[in-house]
C-alpha cells in the first residue's frame, strides 16, 4: 500500500471516529433537553387550561 492510500484510510476514520462523537455529544444533548422540558411541562400540567 503506498503512502498516498494510508494518509487517505487514516484521515477518512478519523473523520468517521469524530462524526460518530459528535453524533452520540448531539443525541445525547438533545435527550437531556427534552427530559428537562417534559419534567417541566408536567410541573405545569394542572395550572394549564385547554379549551373552553
Amino acid at each position: 500500500m503506498n503512502e498516498k492510500s494510508y494518509k487517505t484510510i487514516n484521515s477518512t476514520g478519523t473523520i468517521s471516529l469524530i462524526m460518530g462523537i459528535l453524533s452520540i455529544v448531539i443525541g445525547v444533548t438533545a435527550g437531556v433537553l427534552l427530559i428537562i422540558n417534559g419534567a417541566r411541562l408536567l410541573k405545569l400540567k394542572g395550572e394549564v387550561l385547554i379549551g373552553n
